[in-house]
């Protein structure tokens, strides 16, 4: 079963949305019509009674979006080696005193270097897919890399000891 999403219009309110899940749970969304917004889950039995109902501020709600965005890319990633024989996923954090904080990504010749893929970065939860070579890598961020034991072995040894 695909995603399903349901809008109803609150005459004088605002609007809900419900994501159905896959066993039939309803998750709404009510955005009232002066911008607030509220978290509701409702009841199995009855999708007209709401159980909980959380008030949700702008930053809350961007906050919970990038955690969802951000876990559904990654365990895809996960998928993705699980199905892979001798290929791995690992997330190396960008220390302070790397050489490569503060400039393009490009510099660090991973996949020529190492043979390994750089295919995300995640910096302050969010994360940046496919990031283009001058995409510039700061000290915190985290580079998600997909390749060999070997090489991702490599790649962490370059970004955090490397003199490039």
């Amino acid at each position: 079963m695909g995603v399903r999403v349901e809008k109803s219009d609150l005459p004088g309110i605002g609007v809900r949305h419900d994501l159905i899940t896959a066993r039939g749970r309803r998750i709404g969304v009510v955005t009232f019509r002066d911008g607030r917004r509220e978290l509701a889950i409702f009841d199995l039995d009855d999708p007209d009674r709401c159980r909980v109902s959380i008030p949700v501020t702008d930053p809350e709600a961007s906050t919970l979006a990038e955690l969802l965005g951000a876990s559904v890319v990654l365990s895809k990633l996960s998928e993705l080696t699980d199905d892979a024989a001798g290929l791995f996923t690992e997330h190396i954090l960008i220390p302070s005193d790397s050489f490569y904080a503060g400039r393009p990504l490009g510099d660090t010749k991973a996949r020529t270097r190492t043979g390994v893929s750089i295919v995300a970065v995640v910096r302050d939860k969010k994360v940046i897919a496919s990031p283009t070579p001058d995409f510039t890598i700061e000290a915190g961020d985290a580079v998600i890399a997909v390749g060999t034991r070997p090489g991702l072995d490599s790649l962490s040894e370059l970004i955090v000891s490397g003199t490039g």
